[in-house]
């Protein structure tokens, strides 16, 4: 089996376009959707800046 990973820089105002445009695309099985989660200021949560995906070819 062969593994392909992509990477989706994103915002909060298209992550969403981007992602359904992206897995719509695909040709493989999404394994995982993994977000960059970087903390924004010390109890304010956290900013997406891009989003990994696994795709699995058989």
């Amino acid at each position: 089996m062969k593994y392909r990973v992509h990477r989706l820089e994103v915002n909060r105002d298209n992550m969403q376009e981007k992602l359904e445009q992206l897995l719509n695309k695909l040709e493989g099985d999404v394994v995982a959707v993994m977000p960059n989660v970087r903390p924004y200021f010390l109890c304010y949560g956290g900013k997406v800046d891009f989003v990994m995906v696994v795709e699995k070819f058989k």
